[in-house]
Parts: C-alpha cells; sequence; structure tokens
C-alpha cells in the first residue's frame, strides 16, 4: 500500500542554507521529479498541498527552497526585499536554480532523465529560467509567471514550455506576452501559452488578496482549475 511521505531536504548555494521539500509515495522507487518553484512567499501549505496532489498522479515532487532556511514563513515585506536581491541578479539566479535542479535529480526516488519543473509568480519567472539555461529538463510550466528575459546570452530550449498566464495580470502585461512568444520561438522551443481571461495574477492562490495585498493579484477559481488540469495533460504528454 501507498502512502505520502515527507522529508527535508538540507542543501545549500553560496553558503546560505537551504531546505526544501520532498514528497514520495513512499515506495522507494524513482518516479518521474516534479520541481515545484514557489512564488515570493517561500514553501507554504499551498505548495505541499499540490505536491501531494503530484504523487497521487504518480509522480515525486521537490518543492524547492531558494530563499533560505531562516525565510520559511518570513513577513510578506520580507519576502519581497529577499526576491529582489536573488532576483536582481538572473546570472547568479540561473546558478542557483540549477544547483537546486541537481540536489532534486540526486534523489534516489527521482527518475534524473525525466525531470519537469513548474513554478508560480516569481517561481515561475525562475522555471522559464531554467529552460532558458537550455538544460536537458523534459519540461516547464509556469503559472502567472513574470516573462522578462534575463538579458544572458540565448540558449536553444530543450524543454517543452508552457505558461497558464491571467490576462488581466497587472504584471505581465500583453506585449510581454508577444516577445515571450517571440524569445521562444527564437529558441525553436516547443511552446504554449495558455491565457485566462476576467484574470490577475496570484490566480491560483486562494490566499493571494489577503497574502499579497496587491492590485490585480487574487484567485480565480476556474482559471486554477483549468490550468491544474492542463497541466496533468502536458505531464502526461512529458512522461506518459
Amino acid at each position: 500500500m501507498k502512502s505520502i511521505e515527507q522529508r527535508n531536504i538540507d542543501h545549500g548555494f553560496n553558503g546560505e542554507s537551504l531546505e526544501s521539500v520532498f514528497v514520495t509515495d513512499g515506495t522507494g522507487q524513482a518516479l518521474p521529479g516534479i520541481i515545484i518553484i514557489p512564488s515570493v512567499m517561500g514553501i507554504t501549505d499551498l505548495e505541499i498541498g499540490w505536491a501531494r496532489d503530484l504523487v497521487g498522479h504518480g509522480y515525486n515532487a521537490f518543492i524547492a527552497d531558494i530563499f533560505g532556511k531562516q525565510f520559511r514563513g518570513a513577513a510578506r515585506d520580507v519576502m519581497f526585499g529577499e526576491m529582489n536581491r536573488i532576483g536582481g541578479d538572473r546570472a547568479a539566479l540561473r546558478d542557483r536554480l540549477l544547483s537546486v535542479l541537481k540536489v532534486a535529480r540526486d534523489q534516489s526516488e527521482v527518475d534524473s532523465s525525466r525531470v519537469a519543473v513548474m513554478g508560480f509568480c516569481f517561481g515561475g519567472k525562475c522555471a522559464l529560467d531554467l529552460a532558458r539555461t537550455g538544460t536537458d529538463i523534459a519540461g516547464v510550466a509556469s503559472f502567472h509567471g513574470l516573462f522578462d528575459p534575463p538579458g544572458l546570452p540565448a540558449n536553444k530550449i530543450a524543454a517543452k514550455v508552457v505558461c497558464y498566464h491571467g490576462w488581466d495580470d497587472p504584471m505581465v502585461h500583453p506585449d510581454a506576452v508577444v516577445a515571450l512568444a517571440k524569445e521562444l520561438t527564437e529558441a525553436e522551443c516547443d511552446w504554449q501559452i495558455h491565457a485566462y481571461g476576467h484574470t490577475g495574477h496570484g490566480f491560483t492562490n486562494p490566499k493571494a488578496t489577503t497574502q499579497i495585498g496587491i492590485a490585480g493579484v487574487e484567485y480565480q477559481a476556474a482559471s486554477a482549475r483549468r490550468s491544474f488540469q492542463a497541466l496533468y495533460d502536458f505531464l502526461g504528454e512529458l512522461f506518459g
């Protein structure tokens, strides 16, 4: 009988202590691994719930800590400061993300040849930045991610990419959507962009309004449901 198991994974980057969370089916079997990169608020019960749902669908899930162990549960203003710190140097952010990818792949319950990445808000930008490295991951899914390019040398993108985007997102205007499509096309990427009408930023998070407190950031239940249904179709395409 399978049972969902969860453990913390201590790792580091440039002297910083990170603590990611790994959720598995408890069998020890190497399964496709899905890396979840959280929003600006870092690892919360919301991401752990999504990870458990992924396990129920036949995957093991690695929830990446990219901010630092000491920031788990920190206040909004603190987390926004950390987002600006690590997001302000996209080359260093790239290296941080590649380090996290290696840690996830090194888990014995992850089939290192079958890895995908999904990210939310700032985590969506991180997921796209991992794809932009050209690294050999199967796929990347961005939920209400930020689309601004890193300003680094362009690579051919090996991963399949899908973006779930709220059309009314105040942080990602339509011209940025078109620019991303052009960027992905020029990188020879197999890409999709799903745009949801009457939907703003943070639409998968039931606590988006109270947690973030920014106009245009709010939960949209229908778009959340549709995007996750589309995600599982995407993962099925990647891994069968």
